[in-house]
């Protein structure tokens, strides 16, 4: 039971209330870096003082990065067994086996004071009889905690310490973040210089490791792989390959070590190309028959079983696919995680070209592993796409004015429609229907992939209705939508662009896909979360709700029409049908430059204001007025009849919960070229001046418990930014328009027939 904030402060004595508590910190410390080394140390023994916590772990937790800190290294070794001896309860073993680390350090800075040991000998020692103790599973994610990025954790410092420049005192909450971000950032800086020979000895030990071994395939290429097998495994083994164009080496060993430590042969596959390949890096076209040679390769090796299941998420969600479009014998399983879907949603979105997709290849294809320089270069895509926008040239003379010749974003840009090119490369329509494995997706409602993971999703279900397919989604982005709410570190994470997220909605992914693959493989449980075919959290409600079907997420469809009728500045979503004749005037300069520098509002997935650029925006009345009496669940769908004066255009609707208290809660969006609404994959150009009716469905879910009183906001948006193809509505490739085609504005009815209906579920 929570105490009353008064119990606690009297708890304290004379110690001012936890909440309210600050402590002293040099106002130079922000900015002189020596000034800073002196005073963590004096803030720590600070805090160390006076620091309270209900909750045992959390203050353990804490407890021990501030003795560290403090320079009472001793005091953090029994700080550390104290919070071990309470077993099991952290979000994931990520937690605890990254806090064996800090165990090593900790206990090495103990054996250099007693003995005046070098701190390299010191650790080594330390790293040795600790690893010893150790069984494969967890070492495997000590190891991984090893991977951390240092540059992003000293970007953590940095923003926790950024607010305090200049200040002379930092509340407790703020400290402590302060204070785990620098603990993290000198320990691991401390240690993984000299970490390399310790794990390649510890893998030696453990486990057997082929790397660079070149498998051919039919047509005389050739792909690299790596395979990592448990030197304790009693005989052949089931193998998990992960296939995937993202060629880091640190990466590839990460996942085929934890595989391996859970009792299977891990295997790293590469996009033809990369690693040891002799050939040219091609994306999406080839890695279809390269994975199924990858998979054929594994049942004929001797420490095979003939089982394999794949896995991975983004560009190696799409892998798992396009492998099981060739149906190798040996795939038994797939744990597709925000899957791509080539055509679907990369590197277009309703068959609308996005720019953020150009950098990519330069990214995956220079080279045998990855160019980092212009993924990080955001300088000179921001160039590109604002001097391509202002000069509104033809979106495929992009490569133009970046200099740099991009063949493979030329070839995309060939094909505009979802044709036999794209349709190549994953399962298409029928195909769908031999895919009879076992097939768990996940995503969240906040990942750009969603509209890919759930493609693939439908259509397995459409094709083959008795597909033992699953879906796990929630308040997810792209990286936790494949790795959960857990970083490599253990730390949890408890919010997202702002949103405070629900703590059951807070999970381990990784974990995950072990108890996956072993109830398939090694005969165990189902995963407990996986009670129906879709699963997913409602946002809100800090609940987990189950369903056989998309469908049956709501218990009914609530139709609301787009009206004339005012709304205050808006207009009005409304549930009674428009009169005759009624529409609302949209009006959109596609030639208009002005706004290339406008700082737009919102960015957070809960926002003050709204977008309202190149929109017209729909407000319904309160849609509950009791608490927990209605959630929207599924997707929406829509029909939008309307009148325009040019051949095609790029829209996108946008829904929000506006609360009571004035916050627009973002919850999902759909974007589509007209012309192909009705067929991705042949263009049906509009008639202007006639009446035409487009209906749509949503390819992106949502689910969220409305607070009471709270509205429904629909934002009805004309694509035009620098972030995308301008559709100029000639009829012409978009590609070749450009700001010359504009000519007269873009003008819309949208006629009183125009209605959303979304999925909602009452009486809870």
């Amino acid at each position: 039971m929570l105490k009353p904030v008064w119990l606690i402060c009297l708890s304290l004595m004379i110690l001012p209330c936890a909440a309210a508590q600050t402590f002293d910190f040099p106002s130079s410390a922000a900015e002189d870096p020596a000034a800073f080394s002196q005073a963590m140390p004096a803030l720590a023994r600070q805090m160390i003082g006076v620091y309270r916590e209900d909750d045992r772990r959390t203050y353990l937790d804490n407890l021990f990065r501030l003795q560290i800190v403090a320079g009472r290294y001793a005091d953090a070794v029994e700080s550390l067994r104290s919070l071990r001896d309470l077993g099991a309860g952290d979000l994931s073993p990520q937690a605890g086996a990254t806090r064996i680390l800090h165990g090593i350090f900790a206990t090495a800075k103990v054996r250099q004071e007693q003995d005046g040991s070098p701190f390299d000998a010191a650790f080594q020692r330390s790293f040795r009889e600790a690893f010893d103790r150790l069984d494969d599973r967890t070492s495997a994610l000590v190891m991984r905690a090893l991977g951390v990025d240092l540059t992003a954790l000293h970007q953590t410092l940095t923003g926790a310490l950024e607010p305090w420049k200049g200040k002379s005192a930092i509340p407790l909450a703020d400290a402590l973040a302060l204070i785990r971000a620098y603990q993290a950032d000198q320990a691991f800086r401390s240690v993984l210089p000299l970490a390399a020979p310790l794990i390649a000895a510890d893998d030696h030990r453990r486990y057997l490791i082929d790397q660079d071994v070149p498998v051919r395939t039919a047509d005389g290429a050739t792909v690299c792989v790596m395979v990592v097998r448990p030197r304790s495994a009693p005989g052949r083994l089931p193998a998990l390959l992960n296939f995937t164009i993202y060629a880091n080496p640190q990466t590839l060993l990460d996942e085929a070590r934890r595989t391996a430590s859970n009792g299977y042969a891990g295997v790293e596959g590469l996009t033809r190309g990369k690693g040891c390949s002799p050939d040219q890096p091609i994306p999406y076209e080839k890695d279809g028959v390269d994975a199924a040679a990858v998979i054929d390769w594994i049942a004929r090796q001797e420490w095979s079983d003939g089982r394999v299941g794949m896995y991975g998420g983004s560009y190696e969600g799409f892998t798992q696919w396009a492998a099981a479009k060739h149906r190798p014998k040996a795939l038994k399983a797939l744990m597709p995680s925000v899957a791509v879907a080539p055509g679907i949603d990369v590197p277009m979105e309703g068959n609308v070209f996005q720019t953020f997709v150009y950098y990519w290849p330069f990214y995956t294809t220079t080279n045998k592993t990855l160019d980092d320089g212009p993924y990080d270069d955001r300088g000179r895509w921001w160039r590109m796409n604002r001097a391509w926008y202002v000069g509104g040239t033809a979106y495929r003379g992009l490569e133009k004015i970046d200099g740099t010749p991009n063949p493979f974003f030329d070839r995309w840009l060939d094909h505009p429609s979802y044709d036999a090119y794209w349709q190549s490369m994953t399962p298409y329509r029928k195909e769908f229907a031999g895919i009879d494995i076992p097939v768990l997706t996940t995503t969240g409602y906040y990942d750009g992939a969603q509209l890919g993971a759930i493609y693939y999703f439908t259509q397995h279900h459409q094709f083959h209705p008795g597909a033992e397919h699953y879906l796990l989604i929630g308040p997810y982005d792209h990286v936790s939508g494949q790795r959960g709410t857990v970083g490599r570190l253990g730390n949890p994470q408890a919010s997202l662009r702002g949103y405070a997220i629900d703590p059951v909605a807070q999970i381990d992914l990784g974990e995950l896909r072990y108890q996956w693959f072993d109830s398939i493989f090694k005969g165990k449980p189902r995963p407990a979360i996986l009670k129906d075919k879709v699963n997913y959290e409602v946002m809100g409600a800090n609940e987990w709700r189950h369903a056989p079907t998309l469908a049956a997420m709501g218990n009914q469809r609530l139709r609301l029409h787009l009206s004339a009728a005012r709304n205050g500045e808006d207009y009005r979503l409304s549930a009674r049908q428009p009169p005759a004749g009624s529409f609302v005037p949209q009006k959109v300069d596609l030639a208009d430059r002005t706004d290339v520098d406008r700082v737009l509002p919102g960015g957070g997935i809960v926002d003050k204001e709204l977008n309202r650029s190149n929109a017209v925006v729909f407000v319904s009345d309160p849609l509950s007025q009791s608490p927990q009496s209605l959630e929207l669940s599924g997707l929406f769908s829509g029909r939008l009849d309307l009148i325009t004066n040019k051949k095609d255009l790029d829209f996108i609707v946008e829904l929000y919960e506006l609360t009571a208290q004035g916050d627009y809660f973002e919850l999902s969006y759909f974007m589509a070229r007209a012309s192909y609404l009705r067929d991705r994959g042949r263009r049906q150009l509009l008639t202007p001046g006639r009446r035409q009716r487009l209906d749509f469905q949503s390819g992106r879910l949502t689910s969220r418990r409305f607070q009471p009183g709270s509205r429904l906001v629909a934002v009805l948006r004309i694509v035009k930014s620098p972030g995308a193809q301008i559709n100029y509505g000639t009829g012409r490739d978009v590609s070749d328009e450009t700001i010359a085609d504009a000519k007269e504005p873009l003008e819309i009815r949208w006629l009183g027939g125009s209605f959303l209906e979304v999925p909602v579920r009452r009486g809870l």
